[in-house]
C-alpha cells in the first residue's frame, strides 16, 4: 500500500522502516532535500505517515525538546520552544504564537514497510 502526502521534494531517498517510527508517535531524522540536508519530523498513525520540516513558522527554531524527541498530545504536535500547537494530520497551527500558519510538509511514500521521499 502506498501513502502519499503533498509533493514538494525529490523522490527516491529511503528514510527508514515504517516500524522504526512508533505507532502514534514521532521521530526526527535528517534527509537530503532540494535545498540540502534538513531535519524532518515523521508522525505515524498506523500505516499513515506525515512528514514536516522540523522548523516552527513562529521563530524558525526546531520543534523538538531534545534531538528527535517531540511533545505530542491529543493529535497535536507542540513546539517545545514557544508552545505552538500543530494538527498532526495537516501541520496547521491551531494555537500559539503562529496560529493560522502551517508547518512545511514533506512528501512521502510508504511501500513494502519502508518510508521514502516521494
Amino acid at each position: 500500500m502506498d501513502t502519499v502526502t503533498s509533493a514538494v521534494f525529490p523522490s527516491g531517498q529511503a528514510l527508514c522502516a515504517l516500524q522504526d517510527v512508533p505507532d502514534g508517535g514521532a521521530m526526527g531524522l535528517d534527509a537530503t532535500l532540494v535545498d540540502g540536508k534538513e531535519n524532518i519530523i515523521l508522525l505515524r498513525q498506523g500505516e499513515q505517515v506525515c512528514a514536516y520540516l522540523n522548523i516552527c513558522p513562529h521563530a524558525g527554531r526546531q520543534l523538538d525538546y531534545a534531538p528527535g524527541q517531540f511533545l505530542l498530545s491529543k493529535g497535536t504536535l507542540i513546539c517545545a520552544v514557544h508552545g505552538a500547537s500543530f494538527d498532526q494530520t495537516n501541520g496547521f497551527c491551531i494555537g500559539g504564537p503562529c496560529k493560522g500558519e502551517s508547518l512545511r510538509s514533506v512528501a512521502l511514500r510508504v511501500h513494502d514497510g519502508d518510508i521514502f521521499l516521494a
